[in-house]
């Protein structure tokens, strides 16, 4: 898949499926995305430098049961572009110092459960209407709508799994359609934030857990789920999922799961399951 500022030629799709030994070449996006089959597993890094351009992403997936039954994405940094604590913090003055602690916890190098809690703390006596302030600045990624609204289309579950908070994936998930929605509770006292969170505080396991327990409501095995994310508490799902994809993520996860998306978006999901741009639902925004 290459970005929507770059373009894959014949050229590019012929040289690869030459190095790759494939066979049955299909476009499934004209200059965007192109898949085949391969007897082995090529290595990308090679694969990538046979190409006009850098600007690709190459998804490595099993012919058979590519089209998942279950979708459980992250919030932040992934479905949507930001970091709604940080964003919030900047109401408080401390967004520097709350984005330092995110920084640090998404990369694994911080318990994020403790993480949580001390930047929550710092959040203490700020007003509720900063919560609708930070959800006015909220921006979908390039390709989210798109990813939601096909998966829904061709009846997969679609939750949003965040360990953000309920007041922003509840808005996010009914602007873009999941099925459900669980992240932690923000606690206040009907004017400000108390500059707690409510226990227990939903971790990387709990995201685990999710896409294990929606797998078993569908009846479906976890190779017929798909996971995404960009945080050291995505990772277990990530890795247990039968498509974990790192979205624009941190080096702790980047280094750890094979299907990457860094130069396009979250439609390159779908193009991973083998969805042509003409059967894309919603938008592309």
């Amino acid at each position: 898949m290459a970005s929507r500022e770059a373009e894959l030629t014949a050229t590019d799709a012929a040289r690869a499926l030459a190095y790759a030994e494939g066979r049955g070449l299909v476009w499934l996006a004209p200059g965007r995305a192109v898949e085949f089959h391969a007897p082995r597993a090529p290595d990308r890094a090679a694969l990538r430098s046979l190409l006009s351009h850098p600007a690709v992403d190459i998804f490595l997936t099993r012919p058979r049961g590519r089209r998942k039954a279950v979708l459980v994405a992250d919030m932040d940094s992934t479905i949507i572009t930001g970091e709604t604590l940080d964003e919030l913090a900047g109401f408080a003055g401390v967004k520097d110092q709350v984005a330092a602690i995110t920084a640090r916890a998404m990369n694994g190098e911080l318990d994020f459960k403790a993480a949580l809690r001390e930047r929550v703390r710092l959040l203490k006596g700020l007003r509720l209407a900063a919560l609708e302030e930070t959800w006015k600045r909220v921006t979908f990624s390039r390709g989210a709508r798109a990813l939601v609204a096909t998966m829904n289309a061709h009846g997969a579950t679609t939750a949003l799994v965040s360990g953000g908070f309920t007041f922003f994936t509840s808005r996010v998930a009914a602007a873009l359609g999941f099925s459900l929605h669980r992240a932690n509770t923000l606690l206040d006292d009907g004017a400000a934030l108390t500059g707690e969170v409510a226990e227990p505080i939903l971790d990387k396991e709990d995201k685990l857990a999710a896409l294990k327990e929606l797998a078993a409501a569908r009846g479906a095995r976890l190779a017929a789920t798909l996971a995404v994310g960009d945080g050291a508490n995505d990772l277990p799902m990530l890795q247990a999922a039968g498509l974990g994809v790192a979205y624009h993520a941190k080096p702790v996860v980047a280094a750890a799961v094979a299907n990457r998306v860094e130069h396009t978006d979250l439609t390159s999901l779908l193009f991973a399951q083998g969805y042509p741009a003409s059967a894309f639902k919603g938008d592309e925004g």
